[in-house]
C-alpha cells in the first residue's frame, strides 16, 4: 500500500514535491562531499616549500671579471759594469822615465809640463846639454838648448816670471837638482815664456838634491 493512500491528492502532490526536493539534496550533499575529499588530496600549499636549512635566494657566484693580484716581476737590479775613471785630483799620474807628468794630475806632474829651456854660461863645452838631459831624466820638459853670453850669472838658477805656473816649476826644479831660483833679471824679462835654466861652471851634472 503507497504511503500516499488515504491523502486527498493535494496532499499527495506535495508530498511527491517534497520527497523530490529531499533526493536532489541529497544528490547534491553527495556529489558534494565526494568533490570536497578529492581536493583535498591534490591541493597543496600555495608557496614552494623551502627544504629547512638552506637559502631560498642561490648562493652568488664569484665574479668571474675580478682582476688577479700583480704578478710583474720586479726590475732587474744588476750592477753596471763598473767604467773605468781617471785618477781624481791629489793622485800621482805615473810618467815613464824620461817623459814629463801628465798635465791635469797632482802639481808636482803639472809642473814638469812648463816649458823649460836651458842655457849654458860657462866655457865648458856641452855644459847646457848634460844638464838639459839630467832635467829631463826626471821628467821635465825641455825644448831648447843653447848658449847665454850676454853676462856672467854667478851660478846656475832657475828663472821664472812671478805669478805665473813659471814660479812653482822653477822652485821645484831647483830643489830637486840643488840649484836656485829666482824672479827673471832685467836681461830676460821679454824671453820666450817658460823656465829659463841659466848653467854655470859649478853644476855638477846628474846631481839632485833632497
Amino acid at each position: 500500500m503507497s504511503v500516499f493512500s488515504g491523502m486527498s491528492r493535494p496532499m499527495k502532490a506535495a508530498g511527491v514535491a517534497l520527497v523530490g526536493v529531499a533526493v536532489i539534496a541529497a544528490v547534491i550533499g553527495g556529489i558534494t562531499a565526494l568533490g570536497g575529499g578529492d581536493g583535498s588530496n591534490e591541493a597543496g600549499p600555495s608557496g614552494t616549500t623551502t627544504p629547512p636549512g638552506s637559502s631560498s635566494a642561490p648562493p652568488s657566484s664569484t665574479s668571474s671579471s675580478a682582476t688577479p693580484p700583480s704578478t710583474s716581476s720586479p726590475a732587474s737590479t744588476s750592477p753596471a759594469p763598473p767604467s773605468p775613471t781617471s785618477p781624481g785630483a791629489g793622485q800621482p799620474t805615473s810618467a815613464g822615465p824620461g817623459q814629463p807628468g801628465q798635465p791635469g794630475g797632482d802639481q808636482q806632474a803639472s809642473n814638469k809640463w812648463v816649458t823649460v829651456r836651458v842655457f849654458n854660461n860657462s866655457t865648458i863645452k856641452g855644459l847646457a846639454d848634460r844638464a838639459a838631459e839630467d832635467f829631463r831624466g826626471g821628467g821635465w820638459n825641455v825644448n831648447e838648448v843653447s848658449n847665454y853670453s850676454q853676462g856672467i850669472i854667478p851660478t846656475t838658477t832657475a828663472f821664472y816670471r812671478p805669478g805665473t805656473d813659471e814660479e812653482a816649476a822653477a822652485k821645484q826644479l831647483a830643489q830637486e837638482f840643488g840649484i836656485k831660483a829666482e824672479p827673471r833679471f832685467e836681461g830676460i824679462q821679454s824671453a820666450s815664456p817658460g823656465v829659463i835654466v841659466i848653467v854655470t861652471k859649478e853644476y855638477q851634472s846628474g846631481h839632485k838634491g833632497s
